[in-house]
């Protein structure tokens, strides 16, 4: 067996990468080409979508809905996006719960979980990464996460 069939053969047994879970600020980065991050998040989409899926569910579509006067304005700048579009399981609703928890344990001022919990907990129950720039955030709730940050 030659050098090129059996790297062939290696690679069919190759686990794909994991799918990505697309935190609303890297997106918001690219969609508003915001000056100081729009490139780092780009760079990122790029690479990650070479190697699996990109994955958004319906919180990280509304935190980007606020951003535009009418849902086809916000469907036409996603269509250049290669995103998937899955939504939040229940093990991750009770897991955002579980973390909203701490938060209040911890003196938290807010009355009900933040988006940021309901994603953080998506990404893991699924076995995805998440891109984010708010690493230290999720971290703090979700030390488990895979995390793909500027100082992840």
């Amino acid at each position: 067996m030659g050098a090129r069939s059996a790297n062939e053969a290696v690679s069919a047994y190759a686990v794909p990468a994991p799918a990505v879970l697309v935190d609303s600020c890297v997106l918001i980065d690219v969609l508003a080409d915001d000056a100081q991050w729009a490139d780092w998040s780009l760079e990122q989409l790029d690479k990650l979508a070479a190697a699996g899926p990109l994955v958004i569910n319906p919180l990280i579509l509304a935190e980007l809905a606020a951003r535009y006067e009418c849902a086809a304005d916000l469907e036409a700048a996603l269509a250049g996006l290669p995103l998937v579009r899955e939504p939040l399981p229940w093990d991750a609703a009770f897991l955002a719960g579980q973390a909203f928890r701490v938060y209040c344990l911890a003196a938290g001022v807010k009355t009900s979980p933040m988006p940021d919990f309901c994603v953080g907990a998506h990404a893991l129950v699924c076995g995805m990464r998440l891109l984010t720039r708010d690493v230290r955030r999720y971290r703090n709730y979700f030390p488990r996460l895979d995390i793909v940050g500027p100082s992840a």
